[in-house]
């Protein structure tokens, strides 16, 4: 085997470690939490499937961490083990996760859609809409 393979390899197990816990995490929440999960992150369940299953090589991105933390309910010590290990697979990314953590919440009050549909659309564009701002914001 090559350095390459092993740095690859090493990335793949890497990833497995923190899909893991994701797994585990989402196996012990209610049955609907996989959907609620997909509507959150603008996807399919297939979609959140294959980032909570160790054996698939998809990397989770960054921009989905925080809402996955929030949404599945990670305790304390399941998000620093699962943040420890997402950062140890992805050194360069690392940085992006905790500063979206370092933000601050604001609860707003807007309209009902009439739609779980609608809801989660605009639920998502607004969350698009200040990711977005923030970037702009942060220090280059």
């Amino acid at each position: 085997m090559n350095e390459a393979d092993g740095k690859q390899t090493a990335s793949q197990e890497a990833i497995s470690t923190y899909k893991e816990i994701l797994k585990n995490v989402l196996d012990m929440r209610p049955s609907g939490m996989r959907r609620q999960l997909a509507q959150r992150l603008g996807s399919n369940p297939s979609f959140v499937s294959q980032i909570a299953n160790p054996s698939y090589p998809t990397p989770i991105p960054a921009g989905h961490v925080e809402a996955i933390l929030e949404i599945c309910h990670f305790s304390p010590a399941e998000r620093e083990r699962f943040l420890a290990a997402y950062e140890a697979a992805h050194p360069n990314r690392a940085h992006l996760v905790r500063a979206s953590e370092q933000g601050r919440a604001l609860t707003l009050n807007v309209p009902d859609l009439g739609s779980a549909e609608k809801n989660a659309e605009f639920d998502r564009a607004v969350a698009d809409f200040v990711t977005k701002m923030s970037r702009l914001l942060a220090p280059d």
